[in-house]
């Protein structure tokens, strides 16, 4: 088990490479259809604009049947096809080494990455009560945070939530965010952002009285500086800012998260954030649209009074609307949550009858609520508007592009391996044999190489990405794959009922059948696995029942 896992960017990278262009003429598939016929295809078209003719010389074909490598997947094949060159996998080679004795930690966990991350969430310094608008950025940046945990990416939230506030339908979301007053170094910094505003050419102090906003102790002008730097990206509107104590508060936290940050290393950020000269981390607002305006104001009014590099690293991640159909009223976080797990018990109680009424259902139905809320919340791309439709009973037990479904999914595999191991414990099965000891060949069924080649296989990457923060080419927005996960789940748990449904996993008890019955198990375990690291990142605990 020397060559390690292996993976899809490495065998994309492997085949191109053999080929000698460096365009990337090769895809994975991915549908079941194609998966028949061929794991990895280097289209028609792309071949003909690589070579002439389209014709790849024999010496390529033969390289790229012979590839090797510590994560690359093992080829069985290389032919010409009407469609292109098509590779298959030598697919038990495949499940033995993905599903065999476990290598070390995967890639994008193994390197001491010490980079930070500021995840700043300005709906968190609402002093009215939450709406599901401010729910959706802070439920982005929680799973956010914990997708750049998973890639060792130091990270501080701001700001810590006021101990007055009422933060309980966030302790129900099983959102874990920092609480506390700043102290005496708070106080200070607030002291020292006032005297630098005194030193700024473009700030001019207010005096209290008749006309004079209440707290407000500098008028600044923005639109100048943005002017005179070249910033790009900022609302045109951006002109004469009053500056109140609560915004000299506000930049205050976001500099004392900077000075926390644990970067010992300044060039260990993440590839996908910008590096700068001294040690520093990079600082995200997470904004619903109805912010933006007042986000890029404090913004700039940071760059002006402390202009290291830090500031310069700001940048803008954005949520679009969240539209509530037909509301009698404005409904608050607290209201769409109570309400989300009302609809929750119902569709429960309609499913399962009686047994959703028992007490031991409440933080079944509880962990329910919470996934349906998070998936509505986050299966959609941060940029678009997400509707929601609160008249009708829009969550549901069955749907299977819910939270409820991907949950109820994760359960059958935990209600798979418990009676299993109740089986083993009244001598019904031998024990599962260690994995250097299976026999992955039988593994022949499509849906078995779909979990592996889909799921298991692209899994770590998956999660590479989701966590990705990249650059904007010009501007402060910048766009994150946040929906990735969620589709991933959905995905994976409509391949798997499919597959579950079909295939009868534990069989009759006939030495002749372990083999294939245990082969099935250690794939499945590796699913439940999958399972189990995706939901960590939405702070979903698998359920072990429904």
């Amino acid at each position: 088990m020397g060559e390690g896992r292996p993976g899809v960017a490495a065998t994309l990278r492997a085949l191109n490479e053999a080929l000698g262009r460096p365009a990337a003429l090769w895809v994975k598939e991915s549908g079941a259809r194609n998966l028949r016929h061929r794991d990895f295809l280097a289209p028609r078209a792309a071949l003909s604009a690589a070579f002439p003719g389209g014709q790849v010389p024999p010496e390529a074909v033969s390289a790229v049947s012979s590839l090797r490598g510590p994560a690359v997947l093992p080829l069985r094949v290389c032919r010409q096809t009407p469609a292109g060159l098509a590779v298959q996998v030598r697919r038990p080679e495949a499940f033995q080494r993905l599903l065999g004795p476990l290598p070390g930690p995967a890639p994008a966990a193994a390197g001491a990455r010490t980079g930070c991350v500021v995840l700043h969430c300005p709906a968190l310094r609402t002093r009215a009560a939450l709406r599901p608008r401010h729910l959706r950025s802070v439920l982005l940046a929680d799973h956010l945070a914990q997708l750049l945990r998973a890639q060792g990416v130091g990270v501080c939230l701001v700001p810590a939530l006021s101990e007055e506030g009422s933060w309980d339908v966030l302790r129900q979301l099983r959102v874990y965010w920092p609480s506390g007053s700043g102290g005496s170094s708070l106080t200070d910094a607030v002291s020292a952002l006032k005297a630098a505003l005194g030193r700024c050419p473009c700030a001019v102090a207010c005096e209290q009285g008749p006309g004079t906003a209440e707290g407000v102790v500098y008028k600044v002008h923005l639109k100048s500086f943005v002017e005179q730097q070249g910033l790009l990206g900022y609302d045109p509107n951006l002109d004469v800012l009053l500056v109140t104590e609560g915004m000299l508060q506000s930049l205050a936290e976001l500099q004392e998260a900077v000075l926390q940050c644990p970067v010992s290393d300044p060039m260990a950020l993440p590839a996908s954030l910008p590096k700068c000269q001294s040690s520093c981390c990079s600082i995200v607002h997470v904004v619903n649209c109805e912010e933006e305006f007042q986000q890029q104001q404090l913004d700039v009014l940071w760059r002006i009074l402390d202009p290291g590099a830090h500031t310069a690293l700001q940048k803008h991640l954005v949520c679009g609307p969240v539209k509530v159909t037909n509301p009698s009223s404005p409904i608050g976080a607290d209201q769409y949550f109570q309400l989300r797990k009302h609809q929750m018990y119902e569709a429960s109680v309609i499913k399962y009858g009686e047994l959703a009424q028992d007490e031991a259902w409440t933080e079944v139905i509880d962990t329910l609520t919470v996934a349906a809320i998070r998936f509505e919340m986050l299966s959609t791309a941060h940029r678009s508007q997400i509707t929601l439709d609160l008249e009708n009973n829009s969550i549901s037990t069955k749907g299977t592009k819910s939270g409820a479904f991907v949950m109820y999914n994760c359960a059958r595999l935990a209600t798979l391996f418990n009676t299993f191991q109740q089986a083993v414990e009244q001598g019904t099965y031998p024990p599962l044999p260690p994995a250097s000891e299976l026999n992955f060949s039988c593994l022949r069924e499509e849906g078995e190489w779909l979990l592996l080649f889909n799921y298991l296989l692209p899994f770590p990457e998956v999660l590479q990405q989701a966590a990705q923060l990249p650059s904007p080419s010009k501007g402060i927005r910048i766009t994150a794959n946040t929906e990735t996960v969620c589709k991933f789940l959905v995905q994976l748990s409509m391949d798997f009922s499919s597959y579950y449904n079909r295939v009868h996993v534990l069989g009759e008890p006939f030495p002749h059948l372990f083999d294939q019955m245990f082969a099935r198990l250690q794939l499945l375990g590796a699913v439940r696995d999958v399972f189990h690291s995706a939901l960590a990142t939405l702070h979903l605990p698998p359920l072990s029942q429904i």
